[in-house]
């Protein structure tokens, strides 16, 4: 077994178990530890895991946290009495669970060469190939909605276009997919890919 394929085995096996403990100690202690393993690069590390689940987080925590005010009935515990105080050690399992997954992937997976690790499927190999040149055209087309906004725009964009822009890329998004999805099965169907193999 190559090197990628255990760093994938690993990765997965550690994305099970941080998905299976509900202890907030051991996902802390988790988290320090692949921050750790990452030596001087921790702190470029942390600041990356941050920034990706930063908005997510304060989204869910506000939501959680105004339920627990507004609505202490439908948050288990709230309704006891304990009101926001109750929703505290859930949000932190969540938080720590939410670090942790996102710097686990941002420390092992630049590491794993996919081909490589798949290389004992024929079938995950075009799976992963066909993954990839779709990953490439949304990244190219994002980039060129994104220089397209800016060019239309005669001054700085504000919020409010920004979410409208966002928004309206996102349907674009949804809608190419779903079409890119048929497209590729029927190819994939004409050619026999889905039949079975000997």
């Amino acid at each position: 077994m190559n090197r990628d394929r255990v760093l994938l085995l690993g990765y997965l096996a550690a994305v099970i178990a941080a998905s299976l403990v509900h202890d907030a100690r051991l996902l802390a202690g988790a988290l320090v530890v692949v921050l750790a393993s990452a030596g001087r690069r921790a702190g470029p590390l942390s600041w990356r895991a941050l920034r990706a689940t930063g908005p997510y987080l304060a989204a869910v925590a506000a939501g959680w946290l105004g339920l627990a005010a507004l609505a202490p009935a439908n948050v288990p515990g709230a309704a006891d009495g304990a009101g926001v105080a109750a929703v505290w050690p859930a949000l932190a399992r969540l938080v720590l669970r939410v670090l942790l997954l996102a710097t686990l992937a941002l420390r092992v997976l630049p590491a794993v060469s996919l081909p490589r690790a798949l290389a004992f499927s024929r079938t995950l190999r075009y799976v992963l190939v066909l993954a990839t040149s779709q990953v490439l055209a949304f990244r190219r087309l994002f980039g060129d909605f994104r220089l397209a906004l800016v060019a239309r725009t005669p001054r700085r964009v504000g919020p409010r276009t920004a979410v409208r822009h966002g928004a309206a890329t996102a349907a674009w998004f949804l809608r190419r997919a779903e079409h890119d999805a048929g497209t590729l099965t029927q190819a994939l169907e004409a050619r026999g890919f889905f039949l079975d193999r000997d």
